[in-house]
């Protein structure tokens, strides 16, 4: 009876540090070049490209707001994450939803309890994710001692991006031959920066990184 006590209370105790972590993305179309060289339609969340990284804790309740300001449907996925019971919030549109219609919102609920390390969020409709509609997502261990391992933590996200909207290339490929088709991502981004323009990565010796 005692250790059946124990164990309710320390479960009461693990749902009392667990935080619920609200974000809100009004996502929408954005003319940007993020290559340097090309501007064309992209999508973003809050008038963002890129979307900045989203960081939980293990345990915390992860609310995704998204807010449809687009022309056609969007859903999200939260890549890599369990969803035991809750399909209806794993984002696959036309699979596990019909997708958030245009002017309207829908919040997933994202819970973080049997998982940590490095993920991401992506739209799951067509081509946009492609086009910018997605963002890491960082879930940190519970056990705090794990940060004694290394000294400073760095997120590399890397994507290729192309130089015209993803929805023209896919149009052109289903009337196309995939030979002699141009190359559509000649640009490679470093954490939404053109490689080529973005600032070197330095690391001091004798300090530990880890490299997500």
């Amino acid at each position: 009876m005692l250790a059946y006590t124990l164990l309710i209370l320390l479960a009461g105790g693990l749902q009392v540090l667990a935080a619920r972590v609200k974000v809100t993305w009004d996502v929408g179309y954005l003319n940007i070049s993020r290559d340097g060289s090309t501007t064309w339609r992209a999508i973003g969340a809050n008038g963002q490209l890129p979307i900045p990284p989203i960081y939980v804790t293990q345990g915390d309740i992860l609310e995704l707001t998204a807010i449809n300001h687009l022309d056609k449907p969007v859903s999200l996925h939260a890549h890599g994450l369990f969803q035991r019971n809750s399909a209806y919030y794993d984002g696959a549109g036309f699979t596990t939803e019909c997708g958030i219609p245009p002017g309207s919102q829908f919040t997933y609920i994202i819970e973080t309890r049997d998982q940590s390390g490095t993920y991401w969020v992506h739209s799951h409709y067509g081509t946009e994710g492609i086009d910018g509609l997605r963002t890491a997502l960082v879930i940190l261990d519970q056990d705090a001692s794990l940060l004694d391992e290394y000294d400073e933590d760095v997120l590399l996200a890397l994507e290729d991006w192309g130089q015209e909207p993803n929805d023209n290339l896919l149009e052109r490929l289903k009337t196309l031959s995939l030979v002699g088709m141009p190359p559509n991502h000649p640009s490679v981004l470093i954490n939404g920066i053109n490689a080529n323009l973005s600032q070197p990565i330095r690391f001091t010796p004798g300090r530990r990184y880890r490299l997500r």
